[in-house]
């Protein structure tokens, strides 16, 4: 009996073994020689007698594959992350035409040899217009493209791919050296180029590395994300290149190659890896033919000097009409803060989309850089067809652009034209804060840098209700409009919705204006704006940084239901556990008092009846501890008694009554 157990358990490790043994973990060709039994091509792909993995010929419109044959196991079970897998290989674009390329090739990891359905000339021969970007394809490809398509940064990028050809992250083609210089590589150069791609099972971290051939792996990737890739990769995958030909006809080879998973791919042999052949005589006809076709256009250069003043005047004359502007008379006035459009249009290349920096409902921000002074610049570009209020507009801003305070960014000057009210703004270089708390996971802020942008934006509130000589109502206090700098100081911008009075006074304005889950239900009610809205704005604010949650967000995708995050935390505090609304980015960096306060004073702000809401002065003496905050309990806003003092002047005590609203019915509903 014990021996028939040992027998089986013997043939069952067996067993086990062979498997394993049959998902292959690693595997090196220092070139391609036959005979070649691991390489499985498809399409216009071959291997040349002397050893190189040729993607594709001078063959128009069409594509080729290239797999290793078996497949590779990247899972030990269905059930686990993906392991961690390294490759490295060297590649030749070489293009008909020096400098011009076709489609590009990339390096792919599919469930199948055949990827699914794609065309014959285009998308790197992964997928096609119908079937791009389904998460049922279960592809990841790196992407060498030497095409710009419209979601493309240029024509000679590489790109992180995920079931789609839009990828996730690029860069231009080059590399980091050792002084942290970046050196552009060009893809369609007909050069010996080496990649990495490797990644961590542990961290999900994706990196992407290139250089020149012969040169060490440099220490800082091209390209780099974290993603979770087991949603992405099936327990057993093959592992190859795709490339494509169109019009432009390019050669794509592959000279080495290795791969290794759990481990770091085994290094290339460089001085073993075959050469890419000379030119065949077909290339050369190809070649001659073009230089005739160089030969046709010359003749026809007579003909170009004849034209050429008539279309240079021509060309004159539209160029003029482009940058034509109309100033009236009453604009005199403000004339150091107006700006030439023409130096607005040449620092921002001409407003185009690989400058824009955002877009929202107002507008497009663009970023550029004045030609004269190369100040960095940002540019927000509002339709304005109605000329209703235009005088006061620009009176306004040129009034705002000499504010100068230390967490706003300073307003450079304004430009009128056609239908087109354009802002100027100083650059800042780190982007707004909702970048940081909504649209990047990957990049997020620590509690201390999110209480001094707190406070930043609080000095700036205070100094626009308080220390300037007329009363700035912002009108549209937002995470997005809370721009970095260099420092990670918060400096509170935009100011197209803002209005000005005297102290003392309110505007003159009976206008909703604002973004949905910001706007104080008194302003909705009334649209009269007052320094108590911009309080209300600022609470939703510091909700939304100690939470990392939108304003207003969708509970329910079929229903289509919403919840408001001044409601979200309420709830929290009602059930004794408000540290529970915290953002759970957040790690142990904080004090629990700190953020306890932040969110209890957000709920304060965030009122409904606007007389029981603080100042921005006695918001900042809480924030910054000259003051503490009264110990609140959730009864404290909803009921009608006299409840707290809150200190204006001298900080002695005042009682103020909440009235009868619930903090929980403080927004009326509405898209954000």
């Amino acid at each position: 009996m014990l021996l028939q157990l040992l027998t089986i358990f013997f043939f069952s490790l067996l067993s086990q073994s062979l498997q394993i043994s049959s998902q292959n973990l690693s595997f090196t060709f220092n070139g391609f020689y036959p005979p070649l039994t691991d390489i499985s091509v498809q399409g216009i792909s071959s291997v040349t007698p002397k050893g190189v993995l040729k993607l594709t010929n001078f063959t128009t419109t069409d594509s080729g594959h290239a797999f290793y044959s078996k497949q590779i196991r990247f899972r030990d079970s269905p059930n686990d992350t993906v392991s961690s897998f390294s490759t490295t290989f060297v590649f030749v674009i070489r293009p008909l035409v020096p400098g011009i390329g076709a489609d590009g090739m990339a390096f792919v990891i599919a469930p199948n040899f055949s990827v699914p359905t794609a065309a014959p000339s285009q998308d790197l021969g992964l997928f096609n217009i119908i079937n791009n970007d389904n998460d049922t394809h279960h592809v990841f490809a790196v992407e060498f493209d030497t095409v710009q398509d419209s979601f493309d940064p240029d024509n000679n990028h590489v790109g992180i791919d995920i079931n789609s050809l839009k990828s996730v992250k690029t860069s231009p083609a080059g590399y980091w050296n050792e002084n942290d210089q970046f050196n552009k590589l060009t893809l369609v150069s007909a050069e010996r180029m080496q990649v990495w791609v490797d990644y961590d099972s542990r961290t999900h971290q994706i990196n992407v590395t290139m250089a020149p051939f012969r040169k060490d792996k440099p220490k800082k990737p091209l390209v780099s994300i974290v993603r979770d890739l087991s949603s992405v990769l099936l327990q057993d995958m093959f592992v190859g290149f795709s490339s494509a030909t169109g019009s432009i006809l390019s050669e794509h080879f592959v000279l080495g190659w290795s791969f290794r998973v759990k481990g770091e791919a085994p290094l290339l042999a460089l001085s073993k890896l075959p050469k890419v052949g000379k030119r065949s005589w077909m290339t050369w006809f190809a070649l001659m033919f073009v230089v005739l076709i160089f030969l046709i256009i010359l003749c026809v250069i007579p003909l170009l000097i004849i034209c050429l003043p008539i279309c240079l005047l021509r060309c004159i004359l539209r160029r003029r009409r482009k940058f034509a502007e109309e100033i009236e008379d009453w604009e005199t006035e403000f004339a150091k803060n107006r700006m030439k459009f023409k130096d607005l249009y040449y620092a921002t290349k001409g407003f185009k989309d690989e400058g824009l920096l955002g877009r929202g409902g107002f507008g497009s921000v663009y970023k550029g850089i004045m030609p004269k002074t190369k100040k960095e610049i940002a540019v927000k570009r509002v339709s304005n067809k109605s000329q209703q209020g235009l005088k006061e507009f620009v009176s306004e801003i040129a009034s705002i652009g000499r504010m100068s305070h230390r967490n706003l960014v300073p307003l450079l000057g304004y430009c009128r034209r056609k239908d087109e009210l354009l802002l100027v703004y100083e650059y800042m270089p780190n982007g707004s804060l909702d970048k940081y708390l909504h649209n990047s996971p990957e990049v997020s802020l620590d509690w201390n840098q999110r209480i001094k942008i707190i406070k930043g934006v609080a000095s700036a509130l205070f100094f626009l209700h308080e220390e300037w000589e007329q009363v700035v109502i912002h009108r549209d206090v937002k995470s997005s409009n809370v721009l970095l700098d260099a420092e990670h100081n918060g400096r509170l911008g935009d100011f197209g919705l803002a209005r000005l009075c005297g102290h003392g006074t309110d505007p003159e304005t009976t206008n909703v204006a604002g973004t949905w889950g910001y706007l104080a239900p008194d302003h909705i009610r009334t649209g009269r704006a007052t320094t108590a809205t911009d309080v209300f704005a600022f609470g939703v604010l510091l909700l939304e940084v100690a939470s990392g949650r939108r304003p207003i967000e969708v509970q329910d995708s079929v229903s289509g239901e919403r919840v408001f995050l001044v409601d979200w935390v309420f709830q929290f505090w009602i059930d004794g556990n408000i540290l529970g609304a915290k953002d759970p980015n957040l790690w142990y960096d904080y004090e629990v008092g700190e953020i306890e306060m932040v969110l209890k004073l957000g709920l304060l702000c965030s009122q409904s009846d606007p007389e029981n809401r603080p100042t921005m002065r006695q918001v900042l003496h809480y924030l910054r501890g000259d003051v503490t905050l009264p110990n609140l309990q959730p009864s404290d806003l909803r009921g009608s008694e006299r409840l707290l003092g809150i200190p204006e002047v001298g900080f002695s005590e005042l009682s103020l009554s909440t009235g009868g609203s619930s903090i929980t019915n403080s927004l009326l509903s509405g898209g954000r």
